[in-house]
């Protein structure tokens, strides 16, 4: 009995996942513009993103139990928020209202985005999962790239308003779609009675159907097609099938190849944050102008999209995760070595392309090992995941930011952060290979 991947849940969860996007970086293009309006700071402004990553931290792993617990509810609260902090921002012209609406939606986003992998799991067999887990990735970057749009459309403080109308009819567009396509349980969710899954496979329930304990029956040695095959023994028998606790958490810490990927998640996300927060105040020295430097980080993000939604499905049907790692990451080194060496507009665009280009399509390649490593328990990796990116932004950016009156030494120290992050990308090839031989049958 063969059963089909559901696409539209990973179309409902893409547009919910660009929507968080969508409302954190509202105000990236126009913070001078929205200081005077709203009659506060710029960094007052900058706060409005700000607190995104800062809760993020603290709600990660929460996030993740609640999704390995009640998987459909959680994700769609997540949708639910958000809409509503973009709602909430409406209620009154006023930084209060923003403030409030920015926080309902930084709370919801780690229960969005830690859902990448448990809605490809659920929803998609096993050979569309790379395909699916890039897609949702690239629609998180896309939305990036609809904020910088409606920036560069809605510049004046006048407009401001229609901006924020105009996000919140997304959102709540969004969560209206995510809600519809994900009311039932997907076909590859483990909690699926038989019923279901002869539902879903388009094929009626017989008696010849294996039972879905394999103990049940005298000699039936085989799982049914539901279970998950590939999960490490870290994870089989620590809770029961979607009952995940805080013995999920400890199973994924505590197997090497989740902890090496969160430590390696540092540096990508630490240097593209850092890049994208700091890219403008390091290339003015150099005569690159705010309009210019936004349009690179445009650019540069429209890169990152088309990448993350090509090359990871390309690196794993080749078998080249840790190579392309390696190659993200020396790469993105040489990037900024030579904004250090040769800063400018031509060198600017070149380098942050390939920064975009290359560095951005490892959260998915990281995102689908997790997937294929923690079966059951894939919302608490993948917040680890997602908390140690975040980190690693803060971290990086603090860093940068001590630096951004010099230049060189900013680049360099971003350059540096990549490199160091290439053994561990390397190492990770053998790891990778036992977790290949495990998922087959």
């Amino acid at each position: 009995m063969r059963m089909r991947s559901q696409w539209p849940a990973i179309v409902g969860y893409s547009l919910v996942g660009a929507a968080t996007q969508l409302v954190w970086l509202n105000f990236a293009g126009v913070t001078t513009v929205a200081a005077d309006h709203y009659n506060v700071s710029e960094s007052a402004i900058g706060w409005l993103a700000q607190v995104f990553p800062l809760l993020y931290v603290v709600l990660a792993i929460p996030c993740g139990l609640l999704l390995d617990r009640w998987f459909r509810p959680a994700l769609i609260a997540g949708a639910v928020l958000t809409a509503l902090g973009a709602l909430v921002r409406l209620i009154g012209d006023d930084f209060s209202w923003l403030l409030a609406g920015q926080i309902l939606a930084s709370i919801a986003q780690p229960l969005v985005l830690n859902a990448v992998t448990g809605i490809t799991g659920r929803y998609l067999s096993e050979k569309d999962r790379p395909t699916g887990i890039a897609v949702g990735t690239a629609s998180i970057f896309a939305g990036m790239v609809i904020a910088f749009l409606l920036s560069a459309i809605f510049t004046t403080a006048s407009s401001l308003p229609t901006m924020l109308w105009i996000t919140a009819i997304f959102c709540v567009l969004a969560a209206l779609v995510l809600t519809l396509v994900i009311r039932r349980p997907g076909p590859f969710d483990p909690a699926h009675p038989p019923v279901l899954r002869a539902y879903f496979a388009d094929a009626p329930l017989t008696p010849q159907e294996p039972p879905t304990d394999p103990q049940a029956a005298p000699g039936a040695a085989h799982v049914p097609a539901t279970a998950p095959t590939d999960a490490p023994p870290a994870f089989s028998g620590s809770t029961p099938p979607n009952r995940p606790d805080r013995g999920a958490l400890a199973a994924a810490w505590g197997d090497p190849l989740i902890r090496r990927l969160c430590v390696l998640a540092l540096f990508p996300f630490g240097v593209f944050v850092a890049m994208s927060t700091f890219a403008q105040a390091l290339l003015e020295p150099a005569g690159v102008s705010g309009g210019t430097a936004s349009t690179i980080l445009l650019v540069n993000v429209i890169a990152g999209v088309l990448g993350s939604a090509i090359i990871p499905i390309l690196v794993v049907r080749r078998q080249a995760e840790s190579t392309l790692l390696v190659i993200s990451l020396t790469a993105t080194a040489a990037a900024c070595v030579l904004l250090a060496l040769a800063p400018g507009v031509l060198t600017g665009f070149v380098a942050i392309t390939l920064i975009g280009l290359l560095l951005l399509p490892a959260l998915p390649i990281v995102l689908e090992l997790v997937e294929r490593r923690t079966g059951e328990a894939e919302g608490t990796a993948a917040g680890l995941i997602w908390m140690s990116g975040n980190l690693g932004g803060l971290i990086v950016a603090v860093v940068v930011g001590l630096l951004v009156d010099h230049p060189p030494a900013a680049f360099l120290v971003m350059a540096a952060i990549a490199l160091i992050a290439v053994p561990g990308a390397r190492a990770l090839r053998r790891p990778i290979a036992e977790l290949r031989s495990q998922s087959r049958p």
